[in-house]
């Protein structure tokens, strides 16, 4: 088993491959293409059925065929994502990644159908509850855990993954390579499990929210969604690719203006929070990287340049709220899927030209400075 490092690791070591049992470090030069395309690895955030977007965004992606998708790093839905679109491109190529993707969010809309009404009852209740004086059961409202409420610890999703997915197909996946991280519960690390690692639970792990599902166990080893300490983590796709190129597909805005002043809307804000501070701290390694090798302080040799680049939902969606996360609607899902395509033309139409010359993004820009201007 590979031995995993942890999520927020900066990027400040050679990058190395290994080939037939010998290391040698890949110079900065030979790690912007590859010989079938633009080389391009993407990092996917996870955000529930905001991950509709990112489908619009792979979707449109597959379209240009000289971009050459070697790594995937996915959190939560980004790691569902990654998952179909690695295996699709195995099973029937760019056509097979993208039927295969739509074949999941589909699925995901009828698990969502299913479970509406239950999701209407709960939220009719839960409506109640919050009248003055009015809450017949207090620990059914506030104490329950999904250990209680759901004992026998359903989840439609594994279902859905074991019938999509052949898990060994994509263990064995030579070119593009797929990582997926998960909280550790025990030591709040990190853990990103490699394509040979990946497993169905590996991946339930990176989507399991603590409040809804109980924690998956792996070997023994509890885990949660991997978004409190990575969503997503970029340097395995340093570490472990030809290509130089990053694109974050960025679902949770870093940005929202107002206050929160409903419990709903407070909670939803403490989590994109969170679920972005591991993401901003990477990007500071990078861009420090970045900038020791722009003033020629570190061998250009030994130290891989990351060019970044950058397509935020933010920027596309403005009118969704960060509850919708739970709408399953066939109708909000599709809305997001052609967003994200329209987001990825935009993007294209910019920026393609950029893949293995310059980074589209500034990072001090759009990650390191408040809202004052001021440097951090």
């Amino acid at each position: 088993m590979t031995t995993s490092k942890p999520a927020g690791k900066p990027v400040l070591k050679p990058r190395v491959i290994k080939k037939t049992g010998k290391t040698s470090v890949l110079p900065v030069s030979s790690a912007k293409t590859s010989g079938k395309g633009l080389g391009l690895d993407l990092a996917l955030q996870g955000g529930g059925a905001h991950g509709a977007f990112t489908w619009g965004v792979l979707d449109r992606l597959l379209d240009e065929k000289d971009i050459d998708i070697q790594g995937i790093s996915g959190t939560s839905a980004g790691a569902l994502n990654g998952a179909m679109l690695v295996y699709g491109m195995l099973k029937g190529g760019r056509s097979g990644a993208k039927k295969l993707l739509a074949e999941f969010w589909d699925a995901v809309a009828d698990i969502g159908a299913i479970y509406s009404p239950i999701k209407r009852l709960t939220n009719s209740l839960d409506q109640m509850w919050k009248l003055p004086g009015f809450d017949p059961f207090p620990a059914l409202h506030q104490d329950v855990s999904p250990y209680q409420s759901n004992p026998f610890n359903l989840n439609p999703l594994r279902d859905l993954l074991v019938r999509l997915l052949d898990i060994e197909a994509i263990q064995n996946s030579d070119h593009m390579r797929l990582f997926v991280t998960a909280t550790n519960v025990e030591t709040g690390q990190g853990r990103v499990f490699h394509c040979k690692d990946l497993t169905i639970e590996a991946l339930l792990a990176s989507a399991c929210l603590p409040l809804v599902y109980q924690a998956v166990e792996i070997e023994g080893v509890p885990y949660w969604d991997g978004g409190y300490v990575g969503n997503p983590v970029i340097w395995p796709l340093i570490y472990n690719t030809e290509a130089s190129d990053v694109l974050l597909v960025q679902i949770n805005p870093l940005i929202r203006k107002g206050t929160p002043t409903t419990l709903e809307e407070i909670v939803n804000r403490m989590n994109e929070i969170t679920f972005n501070s591991s993401l901003v701290a990477e990007m500071r390694a990078i861009r420090f990287v970045t900038r020791l090798l722009e003033e020629q302080k570190i061998d250009p040799r030994s130290y891989k340049k990351v060019l970044m680049h950058r397509l935020s939902m933010q920027d596309t969606v403005t009118d969704v709220t960060a509850s919708s996360k739970d709408n399953t609607n066939r109708d909000f899902l599709q809305m997001l899927h052609q967003k994200g395509k329209e987001a990825a033309s935009h993007w294209l139409k910019a920026h393609k030209a950029d893949i293995g010359v310059r980074e589209s993004i500034d990072i001090n820009e759009a990650f390191l400075k408040p809202k004052n201007g001021k440097k951090k």
